[in-house]
């Protein structure tokens, strides 16, 4: 087990629940990345990589030190060992994106590779040694699952289906002689190892994080995968599943974990069945946490806990199902960001994708930073609302501000979109589109000046020079900041527009305007593919204000639409209505909303100082945050959440900008808390299509 801060310990198992700690190695200086077992001339070792740009190799019985290979200048992120007839060595990859081969000879690296897209690349071999694979993901986000031909150091084959977007690196395990298996886009993703198309997905019932960590079992049917609430779901295939019954059925204890569990919190039983031709199988190593690093998990597995979940019935259920109302202070987590700059209300908010700092733009055009920076009480560095984050300024003193254009405030649609990687931001307030570097906060450039002003922007999902671009004048211009041309111009919409998203799986551009209509444009040739109107509820006037949004789901076929007087699920490329829900009139307007992470939740602000999370699938309302549980007391004017935003990887986080300037990060109590339970559906036959309009339970 390898852990964060520079430690590796040893264990030595001796059967049944006699687990005992044989070493202690101080083995790198800072985080120890990766280890691995190896046998070179049948000498049992182990090989550990770490921050300090080093590989070692070490006895494993006396834990005497045997090799220190040098060469790479990045912190070392992987480690393979191998053996091909009687040569044996080792592959590392750094976070540069560099693979390099050692032997046991300490003659420095034998091969020097660039992993595709420079990314931070992990390699395995399948079971008879004969193919070597790799799995990385770039710095942009861009994730890469390819095989290698070994002697001439070339990809061989590059397999189709991975994200463009990954959050974290993406872990992956080989399945035998045959599959392929990665985690990505909160789910577990399959390919035959001699096609390039993806075979198959599962998302394991939900729960998963965006970049889970994934082990497969040597005899390839059972899969370990790790939860967003540190846990451990087991997948199985047929075989694998009648080996965990029998386990279940021996009647041993099912207080104890298998040996050798390092994950903290439930280990989860859960049996998916992704695909007959599959077969599947695993064994945890997480790599990414502050916790461990597991090489060599095929122990004695006779102790698993019994995995049937004792799961009461239907009726009983909604007995117990209560919505869960949230009013005061302490049944929640809340921080008001520190904040020293002039405060105007917040008009637009989103979480950088690498999860450690917000950006908020307000109605002065004025942009704040916040970065949380890793600490003892903050080892991941990541937003939360435990630590004080930093308000982020460049020494130069320089600050974001938009170009903006004399007249109403009400007719300007502030908009910004933030580059995969996080380097850029761009940014409109009514006048030019602004394109701002992060670290510096200096502006790149400056373009499209209005008229027509931009009330919707969206990078492209495989190119960041190309951006949609929605306009006050009812058009979209498809622009390239490269080489500063317009490619294409696409008419559909009457009013302003106000929201854009990109599908890379359909290949498809969604728009929402103030017309309240929908539209889908191909990627390929931006022709229209379809149009939809909004059904608004009798009774409700239209705004000519209002501003549409929408945001696809993590499956990037259903679409969340966000309107004043509703929320509404659609799926494309048809724009088939899905779901309806309508809030009650006592809540007000919804103001904003946003899916989860994890799209298992959606997290909605309301003009009445409230926040409503639903359950995304069947859009049912489990809990109410009420304004009084996190907004200052008794404030001098009416203060409610403008814009809503969801942390990138924890999935019960999201932060709101509220009318008088403040952002606050919202969690649930406790470190495994949750928003309440999601409602049973009715009769048991899933949710309900329709109910009448003003009913917060069930959605139309």
């Amino acid at each position: 087990v390898a852990y964060s801060k520079h430690i590796v310990h040893i264990y030595s198992y001796h059967g049944g629940n006699d687990l005992r700690n044989h070493l202690e190695v101080d083995a790198h200086a800072g985080n120890v990345n990766d280890l691995a077992f190896s046998l070179p001339n049948q000498q049992l070792c182990f090989v550990t990589c770490g921050e300090d740009k080093t590989i070692k190799v070490w006895d494993a019985v006396t834990g005497n030190k045997l090799h220190t290979f040098e060469g790479h200048d990045a912190p070392v992120y992987s480690v393979c060992p191998h053996q091909k007839e009687n040569i044996q060595f080792i592959f590392s990859t750094a976070v540069d994106g560099k693979i390099k081969a050692w032997l046991y000879d300490n003659m420095g690296s034998r091969v020097d590779y660039d992993a595709p897209g420079r990314s931070c690349t992990a390699m395995a071999y399948c079971a008879d040694g004969t193919r070597l694979f790799s799995c990385g993901t770039s710095k942009e986000g861009e994730s890469f699952i390819v095989e290698w031909n070994e002697s001439e150091g070339a990809v061989k084959r590059t397999y189709h289906g991975l994200g463009k977007r990954s959050v974290g690196v993406v872990q992956f395990d080989t399945m035998k002689n045959k599959f392929l298996v990665a985690g990505d886009e909160f789910q577990v993703k399959f390919w035959d190892m001699d096609s390039v198309d993806l075979l198959t997905t599962t998302h394991a019932d939900g729960g998963l994080p965006s970049s889970p960590c994934l082990r497969i079992n040597k005899e390839g049917t059972l899969l370990a995968v790790s939860t967003t609430e540190n846990g451990i779901k087991i997948l199985a295939n047929a075989e694998g599943s009648r080996i965990l019954h029998s386990m279940a059925n021996r009647g041993l204890e099912s207080s104890r974990g298998p040996p050798g569990s390092v994950a903290k919190g439930p280990i989860v039983g859960a049996f998916g069945t992704p695909s007959s031709s599959t077969g599947m199988s695993l064994s945890m190593a997480d790599r990414s946490g502050p916790g461990a690093s597991v090489a060599g998990m095929n122990g004695d597995n006779r102790n698993l806990p019994d995995v049937k979940p004792r799961i009461p019935d239907e009726a009983e259920k909604s007995k117990i199902w209560k919505l869960t109302e949230i009013s005061e202070r302490s049944q929640l987590r809340t921080l008001r960001l520190p904040d020293s700059l002039i405060q105007a209300r917040v008009v637009k908010l989103i979480y950088t994708n690498s999860g450690s700092a917000i950006l908020a733009l307000a109605e002065n055009a004025l942009h704040k930073l916040w970065k949380w920076q890793k600490s003892e009480r903050n080892l991941l560095g990541k937003a939360n609302s435990n630590v004080p984050p930093q308000l982020w300024q460049p020494s130069s003193g320089v600050v974001m501000t938009n170009d903006t254009r004399e007249g109403s405030k009400e007719d300007v649609v502030p908009c910004f979109a933030l580059s995969k990687n996080d380097s850029y931001v761009m940014s409109a307030s009514g006048g030019k589109i602004s394109l701002f570097n992060m670290m510096t906060f200096k502006t790149m450039t400056t373009f499209m000046a209005p008229p027509p002003a931009a009330t919707s922007l969206a990078f492209h999902p495989q190119d960041n020079n190309i951006i949609a671009i929605g306009m006050d004048d009812s058009s979209i211009q498809i622009y390239n900041v490269r080489v500063d041309e317009v490619k294409s111009k696409l008419k559909g919409h009457q009013k302003r527009v106000t929201g854009l998203a990109f599908s890379n799986v359909l290949n498809v551009l969604v728009s929402s305007g103030a017309d309240s209509q929908l539209c889908v444009w191909s990627m390929d040739g931006w022709e229209k593919q379809a149009s939809k109107q909004i059904q608004i509820p009798s009774g409700h006037s239209p705004n000519p204000l209002s501003h549409t949004r929408v945001q696809f789901h993590q499956d990037q076929t259903h679409v969340l639409v966000v309107h004043a007087s509703q929320l509404a699920i659609y799926e494309a490329p048809k724009l088939e209505s899905m779901k309806q829900w309508i809030p009650k009139e006592s809540s007000g307007s919804v103001t904003d909303a946003v899916y989860s992470c994890d799209s298992q939740s959606i997290y909605a602000a309301f003009d009445d100082g409230s926040v409503s999370i639903l359950t995304a699938t069947t859009l049912q309302l489990k809990c109410r945050i009420g304004p009084n549980s996190y907004l200052p007391s008794n404030p001098s004017s009416r203060v409610y959440p403008a814009t809503i935003a969801a942390h990138p990887s924890e999935p019960n986080q999201f932060a709101v900008g509220l009318t008088d300037g403040g952002v606050h990060v919202i969690e649930p109590p406790g470190p495994e808390g949750k928003w309440g339970m999601s409602p049973p559906p009715e009769n048991g036959a899933g949710p309900s299509v329709s109910s009448a309009p003003g009913s917060d339970q069930q959605p139309r």
